[in-house]
């Protein structure tokens, strides 16, 4: 199997280098006016988080976020239309520590409207 390509995803590519670098609210630039998200974060057990909102929200999310621990590769990404489809995984020091699926919606300016990610440790891809 090849490795996946940033053209398999372009945006979620760019959203999830931004997020991963120290300066993650530029992905505040990347986001519509009408913007709304969920992100369905578990850490395993029966614990999750649900962060949800709009712009304000994505604010307080960034804020509590440890910067510099994760970081999130491209296990595979499509994109149909307006929509692109990304499967990672999220590491630690390198070391897997989650799956993740995110999906988005872009706008005609190839901002994202709609954007939904889930996590999970208790299945790995690798």
């Amino acid at each position: 199997m090849s490795a996946p390509t940033a053209s398999a995803a372009p945006f979620l590519t760019t959203w999830f280098g931004i997020l991963d670098s120290v300066v993650a609210d530029r992905i505040l630039d990347l986001i519509s006016d009408d913007f709304s998200f969920s992100i369905l974060f578990s850490t395993g057990g029966d614990a999750g988080t649900d962060f949800h909102g709009g712009r304000a929200e994505m604010e307080g999310y960034l804020a509590q976020r440890e910067v510099g621990t994760r970081t999130h590769h491209m296990l595979t990404g499509s994109v149909v239309g307006r929509d692109e489809l990304y499967l990672g995984e999220v590491r630690r020091a390198g070391v897997p520590e989650a799956t993740f699926v995110a999906s988005a919606r872009l706008d005609d300016a190839g901002r994202v409207r709609h954007l939904l990610i889930g996590r999970s440790p208790a299945v790995l891809f690798t």
